[in-house]
């Protein structure tokens, strides 16, 4: 679903937000963190460190389960809207589109440009 965060491919011009989420989010780059696992698997980001942000106010946190999936989000404070924006995109259609992926990497904080790059980057993979 959220493939711009899942991956890296060495020809990007850029660098994802995956594995530097904290970091981003603590200098105000990165508004949102979302993480997906399948239960009981353990999510691969060190969870104690982003809940010591909780409790200075620096982060707000929510997490669902929803059989087989455990959701994850991270948020700065001002930017709690984005949890629920993110939440609402798989049930706006049947199914995922490249507009649910272009608005999901918004929502994550990526920049305009390398949202255009990574769905042209996808397109040509799968045209492959």
């Amino acid at each position: 679903m959220l493939g711009m965060g899942s991956e890296q491919p060495p020809e990007l011009p850029y660098l994802g937000h995956n594995g530097r989420e904290l970091c981003l989010m603590l200098r105000g780059i990165k508004p949102l963190a979302y993480f997906l696992n399948f239960v009981p698997r353990e999510f691969d980001v060190n969870i104690p460190t982003f809940d010591r942000h909780l409790a200075a106010g620096r982060l707000i946190r929510r997490e669902f389960v929803e059989l087989p999936h455990r959701r994850l989000l991270y948020a700065l404070p001002d930017h709690q809207w984005r949890i629920d924006a993110m939440l609402a995109l798989p049930n706006e259609l049947d199914a995922w589109s490249e507009d649910h992926e272009r608005r999901s990497c918004e929502l994550l904080g990526y920049e305009g440009w390398q949202i255009d790059y990574w769905l042209a980057h996808r397109r040509s993979r799968a045209d492959a």
